[in-house]
């Protein structure tokens, strides 16, 4: 059975990503901006995936699946995309920062600077940035520092006479913006980077000291990211949280960036200090690194040089609506982010917490912004008498700090707090409202695709239902149940709820398909996820090819799945979308026979997905939002701007117009079709 390897079509995904730095369409500064997405994400995948791989090397492990060789072989392989996919990085890089300069934003260093930007430099490194700079003083007697995973640092020379050499160590500072854009003339815009501002003051800094020559090379370096959790029961979770925390920042070496141009005694120094020995380590590269920073890129207020607004719609239901409870008690409503507005969770969470029938509100939190108008309105919820449950996934991965601060603001304040449950992590995406009217009591419901995160809302594309119908409200009563008493399992026959029923189900769906393609009936599946990896799942999807279903599937991210191949997926076609916004949405539409089924999910079809978190995947019940989902696929099938076929090749080939036509921007059309709707619905 012919499989993609998890990590290698991972690094597909970022090539794809990377693709958009490449794209001339793309405004300037936002081709800046995917280069720091790209980074990023290469960081995590280095901390995360090649981490894994090293311990599979460590423990001796023969097999990779979807692969033809050794977890040795894998890290190889893994290591020469990556070489290769730099090269084009910096291709990309070198072309953007020309096309700036023709627009005359003008990249400029430490040697490059005029007399004027000097002096301004000059005025702000007293001023502003000297008071952060600590400078460490390096040498074999003292005990080398321990450094910041996320850090960027300059590994400084200086030769003292007598050709004495001294070395030290400088943080780049994270208060400060990575970049500064200088006062320009005749129409020039100046940009520098913090490092060389730094560079361009390493006298002063070490000023104590007689040398005859200083240089500073710039240097970053990754952990294994693994959190190991301590099973001792008598230890809280919370405390288990963060000495496993404290324990990631002393992991395995896994990545050390450095500047080819660094002396060869430096870069000794510094192996050796910091323990690193083999070369699958090392990776040599330019001048600067974290261009994770470049997501922050100034646009110089120039409106050419990002992408035109899209402001955040209006929902055609709830436009103008006093009450988002009633609306919802009328009807069943699903939010399109970022296409419509994120205000509307919020604004349920506030009328809940002044609504004198509302009870109790239940939320499952995985990731939160650092400012959260969501955590704000469950605290005033709490300060109106009501009852409010939150269960916080402490172990959401690079998010764990940020929860559990936000775990410790809701204790304070009175909320009842569950860490999830043992051994599961919960990255389900509930609400659930209970008010009493009358004798009556009434749910209100929220099942999402993605977290209750007003800042990625901007930018990620999810789904998010709201329901009142009895169905689903009283099984997502019952999931808080569990995650209450963890216990209390429950019995599902609307909801797929993981690591109970959402494997089982799926594959009932998917054999349905395969007996009515069997009979000779239309079959036919139209699903839409972030990644595929699950073997099971993937196996059932070539069985289904094999008896003539017809399989649709738009992946973002990972695809272990081989589309087209003769007598297992001929039937199967796949297509990824990289663009402005982050695909996220998950979505399935199974059309049994003319009469379609619609789900939304919070799950991937991962294993650990499917089997090892609790997951929540509804059905869509309303006709129509199934004529609205059904559409949304057709507009993102129809790309012929933003989409890539995803094949064996793995070469991400783009999806072109036919000729004569325009390219066909799926996310553009996606917006156009909600301001459509929305316009209508003002009409009427």
């Amino acid at each position: 059975m012919e499989l993609i390897n998890r990590e290698l079509s991972w690094l597909s995904f970022n090539e794809r990503v990377l693709q958009e730095s490449l794209d001339a369409t793309v405004p300037l500064v936002e081709r800046i901006r995917f280069l720091g997405i790209y980074s990023n994400n290469m960081d995590e995948f280095f901390r995360v995936r090649v981490a894994s791989v090293n311990r599979m090397i460590a423990l001796k492990d023969k097999r990779v699946e979807g692969f033809n060789g050794s977890p040795k072989a894998l890290l190889d392989e893994i290591q020469l995309t990556v070489k290769k996919q730099r090269r084009v990085f910096d291709l990309a890089y070198q072309r953007i920062m020309k096309e700036l300069e023709s627009r005359n934003v003008i990249h400029v260093n430490e040697k490059t600077v005029n007399e004027a930007d000097r002096i301004w430099l000059s005025e702000y490194f007293s001023d502003d940035l000297k008071q952060d700079i600590v400078p460490i003083i390096l040498d074999k007697k003292r005990k080398f520092p321990r450094l910041q995973d996320k850090g960027i640092y300059l590994a400084v020379k200086f030769s003292i006479k007598r050709g004495k050499l001294q070395y030290a160590l400088i943080q780049i500072p994270s208060s400060h913006d990575r970049f500064k854009s200088l006062p320009g003339k005749n129409n020039e815009e100046h940009v520098i980077l913090l490092d060389d501002i730094i560079r361009l003051h390493l006298g002063k800094i070490f000023s104590i000291f007689k040398y005859d020559k200083i240089e500073a090379y710039t240097f970053k370096f990754t952990r294994d990211a693994e959190l190991d959790l301590d099973d001792d029961i008598s230890i809280s979770m919370m405390e288990k949280m963060e000495d496993g925390i404290k324990n990631r920042k002393k992991g395995e070496p896994v990545r050390f960036i450095y500047d080819e141009n660094m002396p060869g005694d430096l870069l000794k120094f510094l192996m050796d200090a910091l323990g690193i020995e083999k070369d699958d380590h090392i990776a040599p590269s330019g001048r600067y690194h974290n261009f994770k920073d470049f997501m922050r890129f100034p646009n110089f207020n120039n409106p050419d040089f990002v992408y035109e607004n899209l402001p955040p719609l209006n929902h055609p239901e709830l436009e103008n609506q006093k009450s988002v409870i009633k609306t919802v008690q009328n009807k069943d409503i699903l939010l399109h982010y970022p296409y419509q507005k994120f205000d509307y969770i919020v604004d349920l969470l506030r009328e809940a917490a002044i609504d004198p029938k509302v009870k109790s509100i239940k939320i499952n939190i995985y990731r939160v912004a650092k400012r959260s108008q969501v955590i704000n309105a469950l605290v005033n919820a709490i300060k109106n008498g009501k009852k409010v449950t939150v269960v916080v996934e402490l172990q959401a991965r690079f998010d764990e700090e940020n929860n559990m601060y936000w775990s410790n603001i809701l204790r304070e304040q009175g909320a009842k707090l569950i860490y999830g449950v043992p051994s599961l992590k919960v990255h389900s995406k509930l609400i659930h409202i209970t008010r009493i009217s009358g004798k009556k009591t009434q749910f209100i419901s929220h099942v999402g695709t993605g977290n209750f995160h007003g800042g990625t809302a901007k930018i990620y594309g999810d789904f998010g239902l709201l329901t009142s119908n009895i169905a689903i409200t009283k099984e997502v009563d019952k999931v808080f149940k569990l995650l209450e008493n963890n216990i209390d399992r429950g019995i599902y026959r609307s909801l797929m709820v993981s690591p109970f029923n959402t494997r089982r189900k799926f594959i009932e769906l998917i054999t349905r398909e395969i007996r009515n393609a069997k009979k000779g009936l239309p079959a036919k599946i139209d699903i839409k996820l972030n990644n595929l990896v699950d073997k099971k799942m993937i196996t059932k999807l070539y069985d289904a090819s094999k008896a003539g279903v017809k399989v649709r599937i738009i992946c973002r991210g990972i695809c272990c799945l081989v589309p087209g191949v003769k007598k297992q997926s001929e039937n199967i076609e796949v297509i990824s979308i990289v663009d402005r916004f982050l695909e996220h949405t998950r979505f399935f539409i199974f059309h049994n026979n003319a009469t379609p089924e619609f789900f939304i999910s919070s799950a991937d079809w991962m294993t650990r997905n499917l089997d090892k978190r609790i997951e929540v995947s509804a059905p869509i019940l309303d006709e129509s939002i199934q004529a609205e989902i059904a559409h949304i696929f057709e507009i993102q099938w129809k790309d012929t701007a933003k989409a890539r076929v995803l094949d064996i090749s793995q070469r991400n080939k783009y999806i072109k117009p036919e000729s004569g036509q325009e390219p066909f921007r799926s996310q553009y059309e996606t917006y156009n079709y909600y301001r459509d709707l929305l316009e209508k619905s003002q009409e009427n």
